[in-house]
């Protein structure tokens, strides 16, 4: 495989509007909450990536039927206990931590056994974060050093659970969550703040949950075993997406960019509250609400040689935990030095991703220290890559 490629073409200035593909977290919760739905859901502006469609296969193979329209897909579900399939039946999460681990809450109950694989990249990955809470409902959930592939047998006799959530991974929040739905009773979670998606889902189906904050978690109830009626949903466009079109933009010559219709959730974020700290000045327009998800569109110009290092507050890191590549690549372009502390979680995605950052740095010539989980970007407005 080739380690490199050629670009030959330098971008010109632009003054564009442009709309980005949809949000891939959100696209694969409203997938597993249809298929738990009573009645016909529909899905606009579903993102068509591989992960979302495993999400469907996935479904389906648990005999629930979708369709495929011009504009949106159809969804039957026939209730929280409306899966029917068979014995040792083979789901394939691919390559998404998102979809293993919050499908694996929906088959808690399951009256027969099922086996839970992924590709290599998802089989290296740790599920002992998921497969604890999950088999304290009354699960039974085995696997050999706690990857997959999983074997899942359910039971009828689920218990609520009080779960203390540490890592700020909303992965393993809204898992239990999912669990919760299927369960008598109130499970009690304590979750370290992240992505709150599955909450705000909760809340637009009327799925019973109560919760309250303060400054460092999130302590959610969850009431079980009440079903909900299907829904319609239009998926709005998606933070991570956007933030490549950010970067481009920024480090260009007298461009304008606007992104229109893109999901503000305050958990998502970080990587803008990042740039605008390293003087992108980023501003949002049009902000509204969408079934309890704020949107707006977003409006960025060229900063190429006003950008400054920042001293990143760790209490943005799981708010911006899917965007810090593309961060890294600003704070190599800006002047200054910029510092990233306890990321290790970055390690823990479907690729070693701070191993990987630090390595593609210093290969552009960019200095970086790191030590354990930290790093020190040195950055250079005048960097141009090596040839």
């Amino acid at each position: 495989m080739r380690d490199q490629i050629k670009i030959t073409n330098v971008i010109n200035p632009f003054n564009k509007e442009i709309t980005v593909s949809a949000d891939k977290s959100i696209s694969i919760r409203c997938v597993l909450l249809a298929s738990q739905a009573i009645g016909v859901s529909k899905i606009y502006n579903l993102l068509e990536s591989e992960d979302v469609i495993n999400s469907l296969k996935c479904i389906k193979k648990l005999g629930i039927k979708y369709k495929k329209f011009e504009k949106y897909y159809k969804i039957y579900g026939y209730g929280i206990n409306g899966y029917n399939f068979r014995n040792n039946t083979k789901l394939f999460a691919g390559n998404s931590g998102t979809l293993a681990r919050l499908i694996l809450g929906l088959l808690i109950n399951s009256k027969k056994k099922l086996i839970l694989t992924g590709d290599s990249s998802l089989s290296n990955r740790d599920f002992s974060r998921v497969i604890t809470p999950l088999n304290t409902f009354g699960a039974n959930i085995i696997s050999k050093n706690n990857s997959l592939p999983l074997k899942i047998s359910g039971t009828e006799f689920l218990r609520p659970i009080k779960y203390n959530e540490r890592l700020g991974s909303a992965q393993c929040k809204s898992a239990v969550m999912l669990a919760a739905i299927k369960t008598p009773g109130i499970t009690i979670i304590k979750a370290k703040k992240s992505r709150n998606h599955t909450e705000l889902l909760f809340k637009f189906l009327k799925i019973p949950i109560k919760i309250f904050r303060n400054s460092r978690y999130d302590f959610i109830n969850v009431k079980g075993l009440s079903n909900f009626k299907g829904f319609n949903y239009r998926v709005p466009s998606d933070i991570s997406s956007c933030s490549f079109f950010l970067v481009l933009t920024l480090l260009s010559r007298k461009s304008t960019l606007k992104i229109k219709n893109v999901n503000i959730n305050k958990t998502r974020t970080g990587v803008i509250e990042i740039l605008n700290k390293m003087n992108s000045k980023i501003i949002f327009k049009n902000k509204r609400y969408y079934k309890g998800e704020q949107i707006a569109d977003i409006l960025v110009k060229s900063r190429k040689f006003n950008l400054k290092g920042i001293n990143c507050p760790k209490r943005l890191n799981s708010s911006a935990i899917d965007e810090f590549l593309i961060i890294f690549l600003i704070a190599a372009k800006a002047k200054g030095i910029s510092s990233f502390k306890d990321l290790g979680e970055l390690n823990k995605k479907e690729s070693p991703r701070l191993d990987i950052a630090v390595k593609f740095l210093r290969k552009l010539g960019v200095k970086v220290i790191r030590k354990n989980n930290d790093i020190n970007i040195y950055g250079n407005p005048n960097l141009a890559l090596k040839g």
